[in-house]
C-alpha cells in the first residue's frame, strides 16, 4: 500500500510547480491586501515588500494571474466603493475621491469615467434614480463597474 505522503502534490510536484503555487499565495494575498485597503496609500513597491517579491516580479505575475495590472485593480476596488458612496447621496465628489484612497480628483474622475461610463458627477445625480428601491447588494451587483476600458459609451441625451 502506497503511503499517503506519495499523493500530496506538494511532495510529489516538481520544484517549478511547487514555486507556482507560492507565488499564487502571495498574489491572493495581496488581492486580499488590496480589497481590505484600498482607502490606503498603497503601491506596487509596498504591496511587493509585503509578500517578499520584487515589484517587477509582482507585476507580472499579478497581471498573468488576474488578467490586469496590481493598479487596475486597486483603482477598480476604488471605483465600486466609490459608486456606493455616490449611490448613498451624502457626499460630494471630491469628499467619495479621497474616502476612497485617491489623491486626484481628476484621476478620479477620468478612471471613474473609464470604468463606469459616466462622470461620477453624472452617476451621483443620475444612478440613484435608477437604483432607489433596490436592496443595497442588488445595487451593487447590477451597477458594478466594468474592467479594462469596457465601460459602454452613454448615450447621447437628445432633446
Amino acid at each position: 500500500m502506497a503511503s499517503r505522503a506519495s499523493y500530496d502534490p506538494l511532495v510529489t510536484a516538481s520544484p517549478g510547480s511547487a514555486h507556482r503555487l507560492r507565488d499564487l499565495a502571495r498574489l491572493r494575498r495581496v488581492r486580499d491586501r488590496i480589497d481590505r485597503e484600498y482607502a490606503q496609500p498603497l503601491d506596487v513597491e509596498a504591496l511587493a515588500r509585503g509578500v517578499h517579491m520584487s515589484a517587477g516580479h509582482l507585476s507580472r505575475e499579478f497581471r498573468a494571474a488576474y488578467g490586469e495590472s496590481v493598479y487596475a485593480y486597486l483603482m477598480t476596488r476604488r471605483i465600486e466603493r466609490a459608486m456606493a458612496l455616490l449611490r448613498r447621496g451624502d457626499m460630494s465628489v471630491t469628499e467619495v475621491c479621497f474616502a476612497v484612497g485617491s489623491s486626484s480628483l481628476g484621476t478620479f474622475s477620468t478612471r471613474f469615467t473609464e470604468l463606469v461610463g459616466v462622470p461620477p458627477s453624472v452617476y451621483k445625480r443620475e444612478v440613484g434614480r435608477e437604483t432607489e428601491g433596490m436592496a443595497p447588494c442588488v445595487a451593487k451587483q447590477v451597477t458594478r463597474p466594468v474592467r479594462n476600458r469596457e465601460a459602454r459609451p452613454a448615450a447621447p441625451h437628445l432633446a
